[in-house]
């Protein structure tokens, strides 16, 4: 299984999966170390005993009468065989082994020894594996015939008893172990489901909501590792709430301001199919083709605003002056038509932008046809490029009438013309710019042109 698929897996699942494979380690790390441990300390606590079998012999040993004597502790020895579960033999001799009592071929360490320190070892011995405790020390003068006056004493034991007890101990320490293992497992598997109950409630949530309900998830009992997919989501269902939205109000324009230019245009070719003489017909076909101009032009404003309330902005470096420059000589012809003055001012600071160009120039095309459009023959039309810090600006102002000051407010509002303006028009040009402006993050201002007198309309985008 790869990781896609294994992520692909019930979080849940993969979790108490995870968590006790955890626990499993640990549950085997902590027996091996109990057995070490529990070995450990019964060999400590067996051989502290055998010491104590050599230290009560030692304390029996009698050089007295010029030969080695012991009178063995019978009390204790029979005491130490009923625990050993079996014979327990002992040797006190000279180093150099002429002088010895006890079981002469119990079998001496290899490496030397330390006086009055304890060795032990573990050797094959009568048969049986055996535990040796040797003691040495030093003996106040020689003893039946030997010159060496180093004395030593052995007591072994067979590993039988001590077998027996490590087995017990350790059954012990390992049903402990096994109960908290189960205990941790469990606790484990409660704490993931514990855990994971607010995303079981959001699904629950999400699923029992309607098909028409966009509002946003409540994120007030979300986790926190959870909370920037909650959020994401969120900006996701915003999102898709505005393009609906969008989608509603362009089907609302549409079906509104469609309506009424449509009805017009088939009362006009009516009229033409009823005229008998050829000026009426041809009067008639004159309205119905400027009633088809103008119905061409609002369906294209309304196509170009649901655009860019809807679209995706594909952003690229964009210079403001260089496009600006290009627009502007676009609309020479018109200008010079209507006879009005239409200049460029542009910043000798580049003047570079994150923006879809042509998104751009739409807005651009906008703001110069309002211009011309409302200011009378013989005006000016000024486009305006501009550098302030870190933001650009794209702006158009002309000598026209301008909009009244306590209506700029709802000049970016669809449909909305000001109560002094003339003539035919769609009232959606401001709306296409502003939310152009909009989807670049940027800021559509509209103020009283000082130096033209009429309307100033402003687009400001960050620079790049």
């Amino acid at each position: 299984m790869n990781l896609d698929a294994l992520h692909r897996v019930s979080l849940r699942r993969m979790l108490i999966v995870l968590l006790l494979a955890g626990v499993m380690v640990g549950s085997l790390l902590q027996v091996w170390l109990t057995w070490h441990t529990a070995r450990s300390a019964v060999n400590a606590a067996f051989d502290r005993s055998l010491f104590g079998a050599v230290k009560a012999i030692d304390a029996n040993v009698s050089t007295e009468s010029g030969g080695l004597a012991v009178e063995l502790p019978y009390v204790l020895f029979e005491f130490f065989e009923l625990t050993a579960n079996g014979s327990v033999y002992y040797r006190v001799a000279t180093q150099d082994g002429l002088v010895e009592i006890g079981s002469p071929d119990l079998p001496m360490p290899d490496a030397p020894l330390q006086d009055r320190q304890p060795h032990f070892a573990t050797v094959e011995y009568a048969g049986a594996q055996m535990r040796i405790a040797t003691y040495q020390r030093s003996l106040p003068q020689s003893v039946g015939g030997s010159s060496d006056t180093r004395l030593v004493i052995q007591v072994a034991e067979p590993f039988a008893s001590r077998d027996q007890f490590s087995r017990r101990f350790i059954a012990g320490a390992l049903a402990r172990d096994a109960l908290l293992a189960a205990l941790a497992a469990a606790a484990v598997a409660a704490a993931v489901a514990w855990a994971l109950r607010p995303l079981r409630q959001l699904r629950q949530e999400v699923a029992a909501r309607a098909p028409e309900d966009l509002s946003p998830m409540d994120t007030s009992r979300v986790p926190r590792d959870v909370l920037p997919l909650v959020e994401a989501m969120n900006q996701h269902i915003l999102r898709n709430r505005e393009l609906l939205d969008s989608q509603r109000r362009f089907v609302d324009d549409a079906s509104h301001q469609l309506r009424t230019p449509l009805s017009t245009l088939q009362t006009q070719l009516a009229f033409a199919q009823r005229a008998s003489d050829l000026p009426s017909v041809q009067a008639a076909l004159a309205a119905v083709r400027e009633q088809l101009r103008h119905t061409i032009r609002q369906t294209n404003q309304m196509l170009a605003l649901a655009r860019a309330d809807s679209c995706d902005v594909q952003a690229e470096a964009v210079d403001l002056a260089e496009l600006a420059s290009e627009v502007t000589r676009r609309w020479w012809p018109q200008a010079r038509a209507r006879q009005i003055d239409l200049g460029l001012e542009a910043a000798a600071q580049p003047a570079r932008v994150l923006a879809q160009r042509e998104l751009l120039e739409e807005a651009l095309a906008n703001l110069l046809d309002n211009a011309l459009r409302y200011t009378p023959a013989g005006g000016r039309v000024t486009v305006t490029v501009g550098v302030d810090g870190d933001s650009a600006s794209l702006g158009v102002s002309d000598s026209g009438p301008g909009i009244p000051p306590d209506e700029l407010g709802r000049a970016t509002q669809r449909f909305f013309r000001a109560s002094n303006s003339q003539g035919t028009g769609s009232g959606l040009g401001l709306a296409i710019v502003a939310s152009i402006a909009k989807r670049h993050h940027g800021r559509f201002d509209l103020l009283q042109a000082s130096d033209e007198g009429g309307l100033c309309a402003r687009i400001t985008l960050a620079r790049r």
